[in-house]
């Protein structure tokens, strides 16, 4: 599908542009310059039953892509196979970047740094995303917008937030006083803000990703129903969430094979613009995920963070951040805990890991006892067992 909507853009357009598919790993890593994943492994059937489980046992997450229950399975199933990628590309491209868009980012980009020789970062839209949100919140035109950012993974933070080289925090603060800026259905493309607005207003600093998200991070916020009812969130688990998504394909599919034009947009995606960086030597700055080797001195040596990058013609350099402000690195480190035994459970095979990581996670810290959440985890590995084999 995907092939067949990109020839469709090159013929519409009339790019001198050679579009090649294969299900041949092999022969699609072959001398490649950068290798692009977005892999989703069982589909979004697995995604979905996890939830369930979860649901079952009182751990309603949401998304479940990133931590807790959902997050270290769902980088169960996908950290083996993009480490087998990367022991390929040391074979066929040794000197390739790879450009990681699978979920849980920091979870798998921690995993490739510390198992494989292959340049990577991982990538993400919510820096560049929650400042569009930012700027649309202020009134100010995003190009005018300028920014710091820095933590990990849907959990890093706006250190500095400019206008015209003032400081907004306080017209941001100003304008929050007014609930219905936030609190709007349509407020953010995950429904009302009310999350995200309460950890700015209780730590000081807004954060990147959704409210849907940072409540699944936390244990403030999805452990009763009046708290749902209060931040306004919703039980995103949809048991039609399977058959939409069939549908969608279909409408996509039947565009494809229409007469319809398509306009191209950039997506504001940080991929193209790398490799337009290191290939034109044009500079840029993105927001990467890269081993912490001392660019956050106050979150732990060697874990996944998501810091501003320089991009030139010489590949992709991670800047110097410093000490995060001491509340921010202390909720950081509540999910960079999960992160570290989910790595070492997963490719160590170790039940034992994954069980301690779940065990970790702030949300199911505060639903579940031990027994409950060894029971979930028990549960979860026999139905993902297709997947998650030789583990002890």
């Amino acid at each position: 599908m995907v092939t067949a909507f990109a020839r469709k853009i090159v013929k519409q357009y009339g790019f001198n542009t050679k579009i090649e598919s294969t299900i041949n790993r092999r022969e699609a890593l072959a001398d490649a310059n950068y290798v692009i994943v977005t892999i989703s492994v069982g589909g979004p059937k697995w995604t979905h039953y996890n939830r369930k489980i979860a649901l079952k046992y009182g751990v309603n997450e949401g998304v479940g892509d990133t931590l807790g229950p959902g997050g270290v399975f769902y980088a169960a199933r996908h950290v083996p196979p993009i480490l087998d990628i990367c022991h390929d590309m040391e074979e066929l491209c040794p000197s390739a970047w790879l450009l990681n868009y699978t979920n849980p980012m920091a979870i798998i980009s921690w995993a490739t740094s510390d198992y494989t020789r292959i340049k990577n970062v991982g990538l993400c839209h919510s820096v560049q995303g929650t400042a569009s949100e930012l700027a649309r919140y202020m009134g100010i035109p995003v190009n005018e917008l300028s920014y710091w950012v820095a933590g990990i993974n849907h959990m890093a933070w706006f250190l500095k937030l400019q206008w015209h080289r003032k400081d907004v925090y306080p017209l941001l603060r100003e304008k929050f006083k007014d609930q219905s800026i936030y609190s709007a259905p349509n407020a953010h493309w995950a429904g009302p803000d009310m999350v995200r607005a309460e950890i700015f207003k209780t730590f000081g600093y807004f954060h990147t990703e959704s409210s849907v998200h940072m409540s699944e991070y936390t244990p403030y916020f999805r452990k009763r129903p009046e708290l749902f009812k209060m931040y306004q969130l919703k039980y995103l688990f949809d048991d039609n969430w399977i058959q939409k998504r069939r549908e969608e394909d279909e409408e996509f599919k039947q565009l494809i094979n229409s007469d319809q034009k398509f306009t191209i947009n950039h997506s504001g995606e940080y991929g193209s613009i790398i490799i337009n960086s290191i290939e034109t030597g044009k500079p840029s700055r993105i927001n990467g995920n890269v081993k912490n080797k001392n660019l956050i001195t106050n979150l732990p040596y060697g874990c996944c963070v998501e810091v501003p990058c320089l991009v030139d013609k010489e590949g992709i350099h991670p800047c110097y951040v410093g000490d995060l402000p001491p509340q921010l690195a202390a909720l950081n480190r509540t999910n960079i805990n999960v992160q570290e035994l989910a790595v070492r459970g997963i490719v160590e095979k170790d039940k034992t890991k994954i069980f301690q990581s779940i065990l970790l996670d702030p949300l199911t810290g505060a639903l579940l006892t031990i027994d409950e959440t060894r029971q979930m985890v028990d549960e979860i590995f026999q139905a993902e067992k297709e997947y998650l084999k030789d583990y002890k």
